[in-house]
């Protein structure tokens, strides 16, 4: 078997209830290696990516055919890697976790009193953007008086050199970057949406002036404050850190230049390295 971190929205959406692209990876690689290979996927922290290329002038792929070629894209490259991935120690074995409280975004007054007043009129006469994110602000409100603070879990898992830090949101990629960078293992994976769901975690640069996007609007589902990725992140790092890597598997090394009873590992092979001959 196997374990595939990708970071990508599973939104082709070839219709109905699916596994979306990752139903086609996993085709894919068993395609390849055999129906007998077990995949596993985790979803990499993918909060602000999507398989869509905005700068693509041509038309965009749509449903099945959009996830056969995210699916047979990612597939064929896990592919790839794994052959080249040599077998080796899975130890040690080790699993950690931390829960933490990460306070709300709340709305100004002003904020919520023109919302209220905006889903007060008839939905056909609004914009719906505006309407939307108004009822999101009422909900917001709703939620704060009960739950000003949210309950976050951050986990660690290791299997020799490789480490995958969890957290409960969708988080924005460069978060998962930050992990790689700063775990100390040789393969970090970073898997979002794990233990639950906190909406949209964006950077603090994300929800600075030089921000923007639907994914730090403040609504009822996505609402942490500014910091709280960079405060799941740290608590990630801090957890593998306690950890100690495993060894890295590599292929057998070649037999040395060296004299032996049966002339293996003699000489280096020179079959191969003599001049041309013209006559």
């Amino acid at each position: 078997g196997c374990v595939v971190n990708y970071s990508c929205h599973a939104t082709t959406s070839p219709g109905g209830i699916s596994a979306n692209w990752i139903y086609y990876m996993e085709r894919m690689m068993q395609g390849m290696l055999g129906p007998q290979v077990g995949v596993v996927f985790l979803q990499g922290f993918c909060g602000d990516v999507t398989q869509v290329d905005n700068r693509n002038p041509y038309r965009q792929p749509t449903g099945t055919e959009y996830a056969e070629l995210v699916g047979g894209r990612v597939g064929a490259e896990a592919a790839r890697v794994l052959l080249k991935t040599h077998a080796g120690s899975a130890a040690p074995v080790a699993a950690s976790a931390r829960v933490m409280q990460i306070a709300r975004r709340r709305p100004s007054s002003e904020r919520l009193q023109r919302a209220r007043e905006i889903v007060q009129r008839d939905r056909r006469s609004t914009d719906a953007t505006e309407w939307t994110f108004a009822k999101e602000t009422v909900m917001l409100a709703a939620h704060l008086e009960k739950w000003p603070t949210i309950e976050v879990e951050v986990q660690t898992v290791q299997v020799g050199p490789v480490v995958a830090i969890s957290a409960p949101g969708e988080m924005f990629c460069q978060l998962g970057l930050d992990l790689r960078a700063g775990s100390g293992f040789p393969l970090t994976f970073p898997v979002e949406l794990a233990n639950g769901s906190v909406g949209y975690v964006p950077t603090e640069e994300a929800l600075s002036k030089t921000g923007g996007g639907y994914e730090t609007r403040l609504t009822s589902y996505s609402n942490l404050e500014p910091a709280a990725g960079r405060k799941m992140v740290e608590v990630g790092i801090e957890l593998a850190k306690r950890l100690k890597p495993g060894s890295f598997p590599e292929p057998p090394k070649a037999a040395p230049f060296t004299p032996d009873s049966s002339g293996i590992g003699s000489h280096p092979w020179s079959y191969g390295n003599v001049p041309p001959q013209l006559s």
